[in-house]
């Protein structure tokens, strides 16, 4: 017998493919715990609708595998969805990481990962689900917002919630200003529960679960 049959095979990282359409900070806050050794996970693909999106950039700065998949591309949700499915298969990721990624995915998608996609969103939902939603925050003059964490389902913003961080709303603050500490408590909080995930703290949701 030898030392890895008596100790136990090595743990692998968790393997992450995450969809992002914009600047990416979110995954940026995901390498950077990789990086420092924080997160016990790869990210084996980055993925974006849009060509153009900066988050590539960041990913194939990092050494990762970053693509392209335009939606205009494709007939329908479905075939993008399985154009998707296909990438993530083929890097073989554990969980889908949602880091400002502006697609509604279809029910075959998430039965296909079995209630292992997560999303950050930039408000303390239930409240203010779907875009501009800190800009929705300051029209209705709320004191507190916040960020949210939680399971993807069929429908907008409307999943499981696993975590939240509330941020208060100042006199002073605008969209910039306010958008800019949500964005920062996001980062702490998205590689706060991707621990838990790598830690098994945090299991998949049952796919029943993952109905609207």
């Amino acid at each position: 017998m030898d030392s890895r049959e008596m100790t136990g095979a090595a743990k692998k990282p968790l393997s992450l493919g995450v969809l992002v359409s914009g600047t990416g900070s979110n995954l940026q806050a995901i390498l950077d715990a990789i990086a420092q050794g924080r997160l016990d996970a790869r990210v084996s693909v980055v993925i974006s609708n849009r060509e153009n999106a900066p988050a590539l950039a960041r990913a194939r700065a990092a050494g990762v595998p970053a693509l392209t998949i335009p939606h205009q591309a494709f007939a329908d949700r479905a075939a993008f969805d399985r154009a998707l499915h296909t990438a993530l298969a083929e890097a073989e990721v554990d969980w889908v990481v949602l880091a400002g990624f502006m697609r509604v995915l279809t029910p075959t998608f998430l039965r296909a990962f079995a209630g292992r996609v997560v999303n950050i969103h930039p408000s303390l939902l239930p409240a203010f689900p779907g875009v501009d939603a800190v800009k929705q925050a300051l029209a209705h003059g709320v004191k507190i917002t916040g960020c949210t964490v939680h399971f993807v389902n069929q429908g907008v913003d409307s999943g499981k919630i696993i975590a939240q961080h509330a941020v208060p709303v100042t006199a002073e603050d605008d969209l910039s200003t306010l958008s800019a500490r949500i964005h920062a408590a996001e980062h702490e909080l998205f590689v706060n529960v991707l621990e838990d995930i790598a830690a098994g703290r945090l299991l998949p949701l049952p796919s029943e679960a993952t109905e609207a």
